[in-house]
């Protein structure tokens, strides 16, 4: 007689995997090493079961155990595995490929830009169904100052990056200033601008970010619509949710 598979079996090798992820993820998160205590309250599991998943990690590299206080700590297989996974993520490629559902998202024109020689450079330009006239295109530079990239890359680049643009800037711009730019942006999660950088064009950029918490690259949506960079407008909360998944610091897959 033909007999039924073990489904017990292996919804018990499931249950195991995700619990060893569960005290991997507990590792991970904390600010430091843990205690057994302290990780079977993260992870809500008794300290006896806690103690065998452990003691198989450090066995395979991926936890230590400190010699003197006994805490846990993600080990030396675990941070194999970390960089291996940023050596194979290519975040602007990533991005750039989901631009299209960006814009069919939102009805809005999105633009990828990336730090180049010359400042905020435009690689990839994603046009909406509505038609905008603009002298914006792949390879334009923006400035600092007064565009949403540029606001988005003066608070998130390193300033050995911005400050020889900056200081260009401010020479025609006296009465500008950076830092009150910069806490805003920083406050927000992102840069607008209503039409007064180019009139009648509103924008609104993020940033995506790398593992550091470093701008890799900044997402703006164009459009024509002012109400698009109000504070709870569906076209902001879209960008913002899309940068969030593409960065490498928010511990949410982009797909």
């Amino acid at each position: 007689m033909r007999q039924e598979p073990d489904m017990t079996s292996t919804s018990r090798g499931i249950q195991s995997v995700d619990i060893a992820l569960a005290v991997l993820s507990g590792l991970s998160g904390a600010s430091g090493p843990l205690s057994l205590g302290e990780l079977a309250t993260v992870t809500g599991m008794p300290p006896a079961k806690l103690h065998r998943y452990l003691a198989s990690f450090v066995a395979a590299g991926y936890v230590t155990q400190r010699k003197r206080s006994g805490a846990y700590d993600l080990g030396p297989a675990a941070l194999r595995l970390g960089v291996a996974a940023m050596a194979r993520k290519d975040i602007i490629n990533d991005v750039a490929s989901a631009l299209p559902m960006l814009t069919a998202e939102t009805g809005a024109t999105a633009l990828l830009a990336v730090w180049g020689d010359q400042g905020a450079t435009i690689v990839r330009w994603e046009r909406a169904a509505s038609f905008i006239v603009t002298t914006l295109g792949l390879g334009t530079t923006l400035p600092l100052l007064p565009s949403a990239t540029g606001q988005v890359f003066l608070t998130y680049a390193p300033p050995a990056l911005t400050s020889t643009r900056l200081a260009q800037e401010l020479k025609d711009m006296p009465a500008a200033d950076p830092a009150a730019l910069q806490t805003l942006t920083r406050s927000q999660g992102y840069a607008r601008t209503d039409g007064r950088f180019i009139p009648g064009l509103a924008a609104i950029s993020a940033p995506v970010l790398n593992w550091q918490g470093e701008i890799e690259a900044a997402v703006t949506l164009v459009g024509t619509d002012p109400r698009m960079v109000a504070d709870d407008s569906p076209e902001l909360l879209a960008l913002l949710d899309f940068c969030q998944r593409h960065s490498l610091n928010s511990g949410t897959p982009a797909d």
